[in-house]
């Protein structure tokens, strides 16, 4: 029969600070900085913007081109990421791919809650550039991409546009739309929370990675004659913040009021103080109005959270301990190289998805809920070391 301290002590091993880490996160729920009605607009020919932030990892570096993203070894992914958030808005980017199989450059707008809009340049596939969403991390379903024609994706610069609402998805090329995702179409895989954008390249194909992976980025990236880049030379950020056109208001920040991940739960809160929701039940033109909102985000966070750790109490010590472990042990895989939350960052790439943008987080990708369960169990299983 196990003892108490061993039990206490295994209880405690399995507690990890990735663990801790989460439920910081849940518990105190941060509000993302908004974009607003100032709107962002870089020269990477002129250096660093202040607007962007490096993310761990390689480091971008600047000269006439603009932002570059060089790769010369496995597993590499440069990557700038916005300091602020937009809620829907327009992205446009001039961009040139990183030439060459096994290496991809990429325009992500990717939320906290892991809902993510892609454009994703394969360097071996010259004249085509791909468009693509996920929902709430889930990187294994893969309707919702599409491929569109390119004159030299890694031979010039061209312009790139995301142009999201609450109602569609449109992205363009130079100037002409070439994809319309809407709503109804993606159902409830449609983006619809506040999103950073990430711009930067990575390096799928090298050996050992997954074999799809490396067959997907068209083979192994091949570094014998220097390293592969990928330029951006400019960023135009516009955000909407919960509408369908630039906001003229002067947003601070937006705030998750539940663990949904919908448009609805998701607070726009001024610098005067007041706070506004978006009403999802809007006119079919797309606009989409705003209601006041009293409530608060951190006592609603708090209070589900409680609610959920209250629930998981009745398990057994012995069943939480082995759903701990389970738990972790799932968790310890990488997520999905386009899977970034606040929560942790990494240069680290995974070698299980097929599609990519910025290096992986060490938090598990499948969902808001899934993560929030994940603290349920390590919960329970600290607070069953006190009931033995």
């Amino acid at each position: 029969m196990l003892s108490k301290s061993f039990v206490a002590a295994s209880t405690m091993a399995l507690f990890t600070q990735k663990y801790l880490q989460i439920l910081t996160y849940y518990l105190a729920c941060p509000a993302d900085p908004a974009v607003g009605s100032k709107g962002i607009s870089c020269d990477f020919t002129q250096g660093e913007c202040s607007a962007f932030e490096p993310v761990a990892g390689k480091a971008v570096t600047y000269d006439s081109h603009g932002a570059v993203c060089a790769m010369d070894a496995g597993r590499q992914a440069p990557t700038i990421c916005s300091k602020e958030y937009i809620f829907f808005g327009r992205v446009e980017v001039e961009m040139q791919a990183a030439p060459g199989p096994g290496v991809i450059s990429t325009i992500v707008l990717l939320s906290d809650d892991l809902d993510e809009i892609d454009w994703e340049a394969i360097g071996s596939d010259t004249n085509r550039i791909q468009s693509n969403i996920f929902s709430k991390g889930d990187q294994n379903y893969h309707k919702l991409g599409g491929f569109h024609p390119v004159d030299g994706v890694s031979g010039k610069f061209h312009k790139y546009t995301i142009d999201w609402t609450p109602r569609r998805i449109e992205w363009s090329v130079d100037g002409t739309v070439q994809r319309t995702l809407t709503a109804e179409e993606a159902g409830a895989r449609f983006p619809t929370s506040p999103t950073q954008v990430k711009l930067g390249a990575w390096v799928a194909g090298f050996k050992g990675n997954e074999p799809g992976t490396i067959t997907w980025a068209g083979g192994l990236a091949d570094f014998s004659n220097g390293p592969l880049k990928a330029y951006y030379k400019n960023v135009k950020i516009t955000d909407y913040a919960g509408g369908s056109s630039a906001t003229s208001k002067d947003v601070k920040e937006y705030s998750y009021g539940d663990h949904s991940g919908s448009a609805k739960s998701v607070q726009i809160k001024l610098r005067d103080g007041s706070s506004e929701t978006i009403d999802e039940q809007s006119d079919s033109s797309g606009s989409s109005s705003a209601s006041s909102s009293s409530s608060s985000t951190e006592s609603s966070t708090k209070s589900s959270t409680k609610s959920s750790i209250s629930e998981a109490t009745s398990a057994s010590a012995s069943t939480t301990t082995s759903s701990t472990a389970s738990t972790i042990s799932t968790g310890s895989t990488a997520a999905s190289n386009t899977t970034m939350s606040t929560v942790s960052k990494t240069s680290s790439q995974s070698s299980t998805s097929t599609h990519s943008g910025t290096p992986a987080a060490t938090v598990p990708s499948s969902s808001a809920a899934s993560i929030k369960a994940s603290v349920v169990v390590a919960l329970a299983a600290f607070g069953a070391m006190f009931a033995l």
